[in-house]
């Protein structure tokens, strides 16, 4: 079960550059349901991701480097690429600050992920944070990649 919040940024944070950060590329076989593909770094994977906004089901598998190129032939819309900076919050969480490169340039979102709802719902944002776009359909990346 993924369980997680997505915000835009109404600033960024000092010293971005101190943290860990890569890039992710990925692409959709198909939104509905979600089926991914993502090369982050030297791994490659494909996901399964069930509807929903802050809940929902999500299972990876690993993918060689030549299935996921393979794979990659066969998106759906276009190939998403970010750079993603983990970001510890309050000791039990991560921030992934998502800056989104190419066509989808100059968008920045936020995610953090959860153990559970009751951790996501109570949740207080950091002050660089925006609007939660959580359940907003037109800031998940299935959908970016169709824009």
């Amino acid at each position: 079960m993924e369980i997680e919040r997505k915000f835009l940024i109404k600033e960024m944070p000092s010293n971005l550059e101190d943290y860990p950060h890569r890039t992710l590329e990925q692409g959709y076989l198909c939104t509905g349901p979600v089926v991914r593909v993502r090369k982050d770094g030297e791994r490659y994977e494909l996901t399964y991701k069930s509807k929903g906004f802050m809940a929902r089901e999500e299972y990876n598998l690993p993918l060689t480097e030549a299935a996921y190129f393979h794979l990659a032939q066969k998106i759906d819309g276009r190939m998403i690429t970010k750079e993603r900076y983990c970001i510890p919050y309050l000791d039990k969480y991560t921030i992934e600050l998502d800056i989104f490169k190419g066509y989808h340039a100059p968008l920045i979102l936020a995610e953090v992920e959860f153990p559970t709802i009751e951790d996501a719902v109570s949740f207080l944002p950091p002050d660089w944070f925006g609007e939660d776009v959580t359940a907003c359909p037109e800031y998940h990346n299935s959908v970016l990649s169709q824009k």
